[in-house]
């Protein structure tokens, strides 16, 4: 199994499936995910694919999930 540490370039996670929401604005500005192998997902920035990925073992990016469908981080937009 590959495993990825965070700053690893995005363009460098061979086979990476990126994932945009389609809610993304109309400059496809928007936060990627890809799973990367069967235990952690990667996060990059659409606006630059090329530029580092961070990388989350599923528990912990189900923690983000479900911390965001509470709501916890609605103040982060506003």
């Amino acid at each position: 199994m590959n495993t990825f540490t965070n700053g690893t370039p995005a363009s460098g996670i061979a086979g990476a499936r990126w994932v945009k929401a389609t809610a993304s604005d109309a400059l496809n500005e928007c936060v990627e995910l890809a799973r990367v192998n069967e235990s952690e997902v990667a996060v990059r920035n659409s606006r630059f694919p090329d530029g580092p990925a961070l990388v989350f073992t599923r528990s912990e990016f189900t923690a983000f999930l479900d911390g965001a469908t509470r709501g916890e981080f609605n103040n982060m937009t506003v």
